[in-house]
């Protein structure tokens, strides 16, 4: 069977399932006593390796096998779980990301995996790997584990302390427990599918807690032609039965197990483990129904929304210039239409901003294992949705600001304790949606920015002069490091100081039509804010012509408009301004900047005055034409990256408008 027509769809999934794996190791790290985590985790892995079994990938399958086999065993509570355990499991995650990464790129996933599948065979053996002492240990252990499996063979079911306690915890709740024995008929060619169905079909109305022989066994068809089951569920004995219809199946016996012991009696261990199972009749978790989508076709639909939009601005203008009877009647109906579809289309492309978050708590966990610190990472508004397109992008300019908050930011443990704040350090990271804006916030209660650190090292590396520094206020002090090649770390390591970061913040969020902005205090903290739109594709934007060329402003950039007399433009040292309520407002006129030809001259002036942070210019336009919704079109390769230019629109009439960047612009 030719499986590359699915190669897309496994590697997509099978990056969605090494994310569980990372969450869930983390939070399994952060509570190893709840061994009811390992079930979503061992789910994964399971999955995983069934997925790279039929694509073909023998050493993922190998991997995740062995990752399966020790989380069986802990599971099981033959094993107790330790730090060795989870470190090599994250080991495990890492290198199945690395031969996921060689698949994408078209690359044979070779690694070398004995010395990590022996170190996995040894921990599943309980034995400590740190205790061994030479190659030759390792592989005697290895060895002895595999005698000991081939001559172990089970003679009679027994329960483990875990399995004991869930039944014993299922029937005070009201629950029954079966011990259902299936029997397969003799020439059934394929047990392992028949095995599987029974499996399906149970789950959906109760609890599986164990199966003889284990259920590995069971997939790979390692029995002859029965299996039992033990099975938790409200249900009675016809209910079961009429679910286990299923051609050459039969339910050779079905029987109520008691729970022979009392909670008193009940095996303790050394290590507190916190098994207890809460069963709730009739109460699933909720799944979210999702399809997939290639990005392609949504684009292709936005686009049509975009021709559409133009479309319904031109049947306006047909409108106000004919006034044809009924034509008002069909703009509000295409009114109507046009915003259902693009709001419809809009919530397609929205992504939750969980996917980029997840993958934050396992770099910060291996940062501060790097870098020695104790720092508690909190994420606030995960369910925020944005654009796909931007949420692509806006992965790495987070990655800079945790790193260099984790780096520069947050303090060493004993650093904090000598100025009195507690030893572990607090990163937050949440997202929120203002108007039609989303708002991300990094934020730590570190050390704060040192201004007189960012004036010497401006000084140093000639970013700005001693003249210019003195006229600076504090925030455009602040503002010098998000300048190409500012640094202030005193040591260049792995994870910050080689002046590259926060430069390429700045570019990425401005290339995202987004704002970043800095507040710190020291001693205190810092946070680090990023405005950025909903969308890319279809904005609101006002009208204004300048000579005969029309230009579209983003509202979003837009404080206020006003009208201006000639007579009332000042002349201060050379720039021309206006007193706007008692304040100096720089003024440009966008004829010169865009040198737009002609000259015609009008009595009364109009600015638009736009923002970008805190500092504000006045735009002077001969005429504001209007708000209006405009579709964003590329201006393609050639003319990318022009200088106050930030795509064009088709407008009503079939003329096409630039639209301004207003960033560049000042």
């Amino acid at each position: 069977m030719d499986v590359s027509k699915y190669l897309d769809l496994f590697l997509e999934e099978a990056m969605e399932h090494l994310q569980t794996l990372n969450t869930g190791l983390l939070n399994l790290e952060s509570n190893p006593n709840q061994l009811n985590l390992l079930n979503e985790i061992f789910r994964s892995a399971h999955t995983l390796k069934g997925m790279s079994a039929t694509m073909g990938y023998d050493s993922i399958t190998q991997l995740t096998h062995k990752m399966e086999s020790l989380l069986g065993k802990i599971q099981e509570r033959k094993l107790l779980l330790n730090q060795e355990i989870i470190n090599t499991l994250f080991q495990c995650v890492d290198l199945l990301e690395n031969m996921l990464t060689k698949i994408r790129e078209g690359e044979t996933p070779n690694v070398d995996l004995k010395g990590l599948l022996d170190k996995l065979t040894v921990l599943e053996d309980g034995q400590v790997v740190t205790e061994l002492k030479t190659k030759s240990d390792l592989e005697k252990n290895v060895k002895r584990k595999n005698s000991q499996e081939q001559q172990q063979e089970t003679l009679e079911i027994q329960f483990n302390e875990y399995e004991n306690s869930v039944i014993h915890e299922a029937i005070l709740k009201g629950f029954n427990v079966w011990k259902i024995t299936i029997s397969l008929s003799p020439d059934c060619l394929m047990k392992g599918v028949r095995a599987f169905m029974v499996f399906r079909n149970l789950e959906n109305i109760g609890e599986i807690i164990k199966s003889v022989p284990s259920v590995q066994d069971i997939e790979d068809e390692k029995f002859d032609h029965e299996f039992i089951l033990f099975l938790i569920s409200k249900q009675e004995q016809k209910e079961i039965e009429a679910a286990l219809s299923i051609s050459e199946i039969a339910v050779k016996n079905m029987d109520k197990v008691k729970s022979k012991k009392t909670r008193a009696n009940l095996p303790q261990d050394d290590v507190k483990m916190n098994n207890k199972t809460t069963f709730v009749s009739g109460n699933k978790h909720k799944v979210h129904q999702t399809v997939r989508v290639d990005i392609g076709r949504l684009d292709k639909l936005m686009n049509l929304v975009g021709e559409l939009v133009i479309n319904k601005t031109r049947l306006e203008q047909i409108c106000l210039a004919n006034d044809v009877p009924g034509l008002n009647e069909i703009i509000e109906q295409i009114n109507r239409i046009t915003a259902d579809l693009q709001m419809v289309v809009q919530n397609v492309r929205m992504v939750s901003i969980e996917q980029v978050f997840n993958r934050f708590p396992r770099m910060v966990r291996d940062l501060t294992q790097e870098l020695g610190k104790n720092v508690e990472l909190i994420l606030e508004g995960k369910d925020t949705e944005l654009d796909r397109t931007v949420i692509d992008e806006i992965g790495d300019p987070l990655v800079h600001l945790i790193r260099n908050a984790l780096a520069h930011g947050l303090e060493s443990p004993e650093e904090r304790k000598a100025v009195h704040k507690n030893t572990m350090g607090i990163l937050k990271l949440s997202a929120r949606h203002e108007g039609n804006r989303i708002i991300i916030c990094v934020e730590d209660d570190g050390r704060g920015l040192d201004l007189e650190a960012i004036k010497k090292k401006a000084l140093e590396n000639n970013l700005v002069s001693a003249a210019q520094l003195e006229m600076m206020d504090e925030q455009a002090i602040i503002n010098l490091i998000f300048e190409s090649g500012f640094s202030t770390a005193k040591v260049v390591t792995d994870v910050s100081g080689r002046g590259v970061g926060l430069d390429v913040v700045k570019s990425k969020i401005h290339a995202l039509s987004g704002q970043v902005f800095v507040e710190t205090k020291k001693g205190q903290g810092s946070r680090f804010l990023i405005k950025l739109p909903l969308t890319l594709a279809i904005i609101q934007a006002l009208l204004v012509k300048v000579q005969e060329e029309v230009f579209a402003i983003p509202l979003a950039n837009i404080d206020e408009t006003t009208s201006l007399e000639t007579n009332q433009i000042k002349n201060i040292q050379g720039q021309l301004a206006m007193l706007l309520r008692g304040r100096v407002l720089p003024l440009v006129y966008i004829q010169n900047i865009l040198e737009v030809p002609g000259d015609k001259q009008a009595a009364e002036l109009n600015v638009v005055v736009v923002q970008k942070g805190e500092q504000k210019i006045g735009l002077i336009v001969e005429e504001l034409i209007g708000q209006q919704e405009i579709v964003i079109s590329s201006l393609g390769k050639l003319l990318s990256g022009l200088p106050g230019i930030a795509g064009a629109s088709i407008l009503g009439d079939g003329k096409v408008s630039l639209i301004l960047d207003i960033r560049t612009l000042f």
